[in-house]
């Protein structure tokens, strides 16, 4: 029997999977060099709390206090073949700036007869009634830089003394750890399977090790490569582990990444970005290549509330 890829336009034909490229990168500027200038209330996030990538953009809005400068609407977490709906359940809603049913149409609208994929998240400029940009990386940037003036967090997720660092383990975290549980879970071939999951676990180790000898990334201070890391670590033992077969050890299995885990799920304004029904739904009923008769597990039990001891190894 051939396997039926989850994405074909992103299959290749040893059965990678090959992420599409982000479509919109248009940028908002304090200067006035692009036509998206910083103003309170112009901008409109949207995002479904299942998914990793739109979840760091809420939780950087969050930790920089723009709340009240960037509105948000939900995503419900069942996507069908017509993609990202806007419906009233627990934890989604409408949308109430434009009244879409589907985040398609804020592709369509931004570029007619887009052919892509409708991805979250999704940073909307209501004057011009387009997409100013669908890249995680880009928007989380955003919001720590430009949107500084706006800012009521006075945190700084990008500081400048280890820019070229984070950069570089961020890119090392995106490859092996963020995009590796979708390459294990989207291959179709053993090889590419087992390619990627081994090079997941292998970068898991090296992680494991390095956060045996400081309480975060870069040391007593919470930068933006930590919640990068942080958004595929809280998903992992609940659907990766299982849905994604990435199944050598769990998180719980790693002692300093499971409680530097429960270390950045209980920083003040993050326990309300993570839902285990709408990730756990969004998994397993949506790929319904990877699990046809979708069910829905009931588990794992999982208390990310209980004491880390992370503030007690490596004191401030």
């Amino acid at each position: 029997m051939t396997p039926s890829p989850q994405f074909p336009e992103e299959q290749s034909a040893d059965g990678a999977f090959e992420r599409q490229e982000d479509a919109f990168r248009d940028w908002i500027s304090t200067d006035g060099s692009t036509p998206y200038t910083v103003e309170a209330g112009r901008y409109h996030l949207y995002v479904c709390l299942a998914c990793p990538w739109a979840s760091r953009t809420l939780i950087v809005r969050n930790l920089k206090g723009l709340d009240q400068a960037i509105g948000v609407t939900m995503a419900d977490p069942i996507r069908d073949e017509r993609g990202w709906a806007f419906r009233d359940g627990p934890g989604y809603t409408r949308d109430p700036i434009n009244g879409f049913s589907f985040l398609s149409e804020a592709y369509e609208a931004t570029e007619p007869g887009f052919k892509g994929r409708v991805t979250v998240p999704v940073l909307w400029d209501r004057q011009t009634r387009r997409i100013v940009n669908n890249s995680e990386d880009d928007i989380c940037r955003m919001f720590n830089d430009a949107f500084a003036s706006l800012s009521k967090g006075k945190v700084d997720l990008f500081p400048k003394d280890i820019e070229v660092e984070q950069a570089r383990l961020a890119a090392f975290i995106y490859e092996k750890v963020n995009n590796g549980v979708y390459q294990a879970g989207f291959a179709t071939s053993q090889i590419s399977y087992e390619t990627a999951a081994r090079e997941l676990f292998a970068a898991l180790d090296d992680l494991e090790s390095r956060l045996g000898r400081q309480r975060y990334l870069f040391g007593n201070r919470i930068v933006e490569a930590d919640w990068r890391l942080f958004c595929t670590l809280v998903r992992f033992d609940a659907v990766y582990h299982g849905h994604f077969k990435c199944n050598v050890r769990r998180i719980l299995d790693y002692p300093n990444l499971q409680g530097y885990l429960l270390d950045l799920y209980q920083q003040p304004g993050i326990a309300g970005t993570v839902n285990f029904d709408h990730i756990k739904r969004h998994y397993y009923f949506t790929h319904d290549d990877i699990n046809p008769t979708r069910i829905v597990p009931i588990g794992p039990a999982m208390d990310l509330t209980k004491p880390h001891g992370r503030d007690r190894l490596f004191p401030a």
